[in-house]
C-alpha cells in the first residue's frame, strides 16, 4: 500500500469554507457556437462532481464534453451541453435550476427553477419506496406489483433493472385508498412479509435475496444511483468481462467496454480509460459507480466522437492512497462494465402511456406474463393524470420477441403500443421483411375509471424524456 499523505481538514472548516466561498455557476452562451457551456467553480468535496453530472442528466442535457480538475481543495469542471436537439440551453427556468441546484443547502431551489420543459425536476419525498433484489425470472415484476395491489398500495413508480441474470427494484408507494405515505408499522410489517414470500417463492438455498422498506426522508438517495448500489451490494459485477483488446487494430474497431487502469506512481495516481459506444447517461454511471466505491476524480476528460465515448480519469481513494493490489485493479475495472452494462437493456421496447390508476402496471405486466413476454428493464413513473415509462420486453428465453406477440398484447390491453427500440429482425404484422418504420403501437387505457397516483414522485422516475431521444453521455 502507498500513502499519500494529507493534511486533516476540520468538517466544520469545510462547511466553512464552502459558505465563504459558494459553488460559482456560468451558463456561457457565446463561446461556442454550437453548445452551451457550464462552468462550475467550487469548494471541492467528495461527490461534488457526481451532484453536478446528476442535475444535467436529470435535464436530459447531452454533454458532448467535459473537463474536470479538482485537485488542491477546490472543484472546477466545464461541460458542454445542448437539449436533445441539438441546441443551446435558453431556457431560463433550466438555466435558473442549474445554477441554483449546487446551493440547496443556501436556501434551496426556487418553485420556478424546479419546474423545466414544463415538468418538476425536484425529487418527492412523501412515498414508501420499497428496494429489492433477487433472481431475474419471468413474471418477477407481475408478482410483485399483484400483491401491491391486494394490499391496497398504489404504484407511483417503479424502476426495475436486470443484469447477470439478477434484477433490482425500487417501488414507490402510497396509500390506495388515503392517498399519501403508509405510516402503519403492522402494515408496513405485513408488506415486507408478503414481498419476501414473493421473492422466495422459486428461490433456491443459498442464493442471495433482499427486500427493504424506505420510509419518506428529505435527501433520499437518487433512485438511478440507488440503482446501482444495490446491484453492487448483490456483485450482480463478478460476471463481468470487458474486451481484452486483441490488438490495436482490434481495440480501435471494436465497440465493445474497454476499460483499462494505470499506475502514475509520480502523482500517486491511478489513470482509468473508459472507451466504449456513447448512450445516454453514460457519465452518470461511470461517475457514480467511482464515487461509491469512494474513489475522488482528482483530473478527467470526457468525450465523444461519432457512436463512441471516450472517458479518462485521473483517481485515487477517498483517504488518500492508492492500492496497487491487482486484486482491487481488477474488481474497479469489473465494477466500471457492470456500471455501464446495466443501462443496456435487451429486447423489444415499448413506450406506453395511460391514465393514472390503482393496479395499472399489476395489469399490464399481468398480461405481458401471460403472452410469455419476460421483462428486462421496466421506468415508469407518473405525471399529472397520466403514467408514462419504457417496459422492454424479451420472450421467456432472453430472445427477439414474435411481433405477432405484441398484436395480441395490445388487443388484450385494449390500447396501443409504440414499438421504439426493435430487434435486428423484427417485422411488424403485415409489413415487408426487413422493414424499419416505428411501428404505431401505443398501450392507453381510456375506459377503466381513474383512481389518481398521487403527486409526482422523483424527478428521474417522471422524466422519462431521455427514453424518447439521443442523449449522450
Amino acid at each position: 500500500m502507498e500513502i499519500i499523505y494529507q493534511p486533516y481538514i476540520d468538517p466544520d472548516y469545510e462547511c466553512l469554507i464552502e459558505r465563504i466561498y459558494p459553488p460559482w455557476i456560468c451558463i456561457d452562451n457565446d463561446t461556442c457556437k454550437d453548445c452551451t457551456l457550464v462552468k462550475v467553480d467550487s469548494a471541492n468535496k467528495h461527490g461534488i462532481l457526481l451532484e453536478m453530472v446528476q442535475v444535467l442528466t436529470d435535464l436530459d442535457l447531452v454533454i458532448s464534453k467535459s473537463y474536470i480538475s479538482s485537485d488542491g481543495g477546490w472543484f472546477m469542471d466545464v461541460f458542454h451541453v445542448t437539449d436533445q436537439l441539438g441546441n443551446k440551453i435558453t431556457d431560463e427556468s433550466i438555466i435558473l435550476y442549474i445554477q441554483q441546484a449546487l446551493c440547496a443547502k443556501r436556501g434551496g431551489t426556487t418553485k420556478e427553477a424546479r419546474i423545466c420543459l414544463g415538468k418538476e425536476v425536484a425529487p418527492g419525498v412523501k412515498d414508501l419506496a420499497l428496494e429489492l433484489t433477487t433472481k431475474d425470472r419471468p413474471g418477477l415484476m407481475s408478482e410483485i406489483s399483484a400483491v401491491l395491489v391486494e394490499l391496497g398500495c398504489n404504484i407511483t413508480a417503479a424502476v426495475t433493472w436486470t443484469h447477470n441474470s439478477r434484477t433490482a427494484s425500487i417501488f414507490y408507494v402510497e396509500d390506495g385508498v388515503k392517498g399519501g405515505p403508509i405510516t402503519d408499522p403492522i402494515r408496513l410489517a405485513n408488506v415486507q412479509e408478503h414481498l419476501e414470500n414473493v421473492i422466495e417463492a422459486h428461490h433456491e438455498e443459498g442464493e442471495k435475496r433482499s427486500v427493504r422498506l424506505t420510509t419518506p426522508a428529505v435527501g433520499r438517495t437518487h433512485t438511478e444511483r440507488r440503482l446501482h448500489q444495490l446491484m453492487y451490494e448483490d456483485e450482480d459485477y463478478e460476471m463481468c468481462r470487458g474486451c481484452d483488446g486483441g490488438g490495436k487494430g482490434h481495440k480501435k474497431c471494436c465497440d465493445r467496454i474497454h476499460v483499462s487502469i494505470e499506475s502514475c506512481k509520480e502523482k500517486g495516481y491511478w489513470i482509468v480509460n473508459v472507451r466504449c459506444r456513447d448512450r445516454p447517461k453514460l457519465l452518470f454511471d461511470t461517475v457514480c459507480a467511482l464515487t461509491d466505491l469512494q474513489y475522488v476524480v482528482s483530473h478527467a476528460l470526457v468525450s465523444s466522437s461519432g457512436t463512441m465515448a471516450d472517458q479518462e480519469y485521473f483517481v485515487r481513494h477517498k483517504d488518500g492512497y492508492t492500492l496497487n493490489a491487482e486484486s482491487e485493479r481488477h474488481k474497479l475495472g469489473l465494477c466500471l462494465v457492470a456500471a455501464i452494462e446495466r443501462r443496456t437493456s435487451q429486447g423489444l421496447r415499448l413506450d406506453l402511456c395511460a391514465k393514472n390508476r390503482m393496479g395499472l402496471l399489476s395489469d399490464i405486466t399481468r398480461v405481458f406474463r401471460e403472452s410469455g413476454l419476460s421483462i428486462s428493464r421496466v421506468e415508469i413513473g407518473t405525471y399529472g393524470e397520466r403514467a408514462v415509462g419504457s417496459i422492454y420486453v424479451t420472450d421467456a428465453s432472453g430472445h427477439d420477441v414474435d411481433p405477432n406477440t405484441v398484436e395480441l398484447v395490445r388487443k388484450e390491453i385494449g390500447g396501443s403500443v409504440v414499438v421504439v427500440h426493435k430487434p435486428q429482425n423484427w417485422t411488424a404484422p403485415g409489413s415487408s421483411s426487413g422493414a424499419s418504420q416505428r411501428v404505431p403501437y401505443t398501450i392507453v387505457e381510456e375506459a377503466r375509471p381513474r383512481l389518481s397516483l398521487g403527486s409526482l414522485v422523483w424527478s428521474q422516475l417522471e422524466r422519462l424524456s431521455s427514453n424518447f431521444g439521443p442523449i449522450r453521455l
